[in-house]
């Protein structure tokens, strides 16, 4: 069996045909869970990341595919409570409440960690000067139980291991392209005529009902 192709900065380059696309209950029970407590990960397509050095499209990775990273989370205060998510030229910014990432078993639904939306803006965040951007974060942590058996974890939960997951939103204009019209919907194909010189013939094309 071939070992994992590793790129830049440790980001695992899967095979043509492969996506990771794991759900909120697998990314903090099956990778989160197991990075905090030190157990051996599921594979090793997770890379460590300072996100505070980075901006969202200067991360390692393609800009078109979501990409995962463990980081080290750290208070905005010595007394903790608010995380600092600053970057070089902005900061992520959170949206909404946090959501329950819930797992069912048979002794019923149990929570095992939060997630948190939140959105990349560039510039100051003082004054509300900052620009919202499309760049998108879900960011993961533990909670309760899944933390019980640290050292301190009451630290835990405003400090250590989160699991973030950072994709660019597309736009409306990306979404939904605006429909060539009837004198652009035709593809030109190259033939060869009878002297084996090239000639340009226009191949119209019609929408499927």
């Amino acid at each position: 069996m071939e070992k994992p192709s590793f790129g830049k900065n440790g980001v695992l380059r899967l095979p043509p045909g492969f996506r990771f696309h794991p759900t909120d209950e697998e990314l903090v029970v099956q990778y989160l869970k197991r990075k905090v407590h030190s157990c051996p990960l599921p594979s090793s397509i997770i890379p460590e990341i300072n996100l505070s050095k980075y901006n969202p499209w200067d991360l390692p990775g393609g800009c078109e595919e979501e990409r995962y990273f463990f980081h080290l989370s750290e208070a905005k205060y010595p007394s903790g409570g608010r995380r600092n998510r600053a970057t070089r030229s902005g900061y992520w910014k959170a949206t909404g409440k946090e959501k329950e990432v819930i797992v069912a078993s048979n002794c019923g639904n149990r929570v095992v960690g939060m997630k948190r939306v939140l959105v990349f803006h560039q510039g100051r965040k003082a004054a509300a000067r900052g620009i919202r951007t499309n760049w998108v974060m879900h960011e993961y942590r533990l909670i309760g139980t899944e933390t019980s058996n640290l050292i301190n974890s009451s630290m835990f939960s405003t400090n250590g291991w989160v699991l973030c997951r950072i994709f660019k939103k597309r736009s409306a204009a990306e979404m939904h392209p605006s429909s060539p019209s009837a004198s652009e919907s035709s593809c030109v194909t190259e033939l060869c005529d009878g002297s084996g010189e090239e000639a340009s013939s226009s191949m119209s094309v019609t929408s499927a009902p």
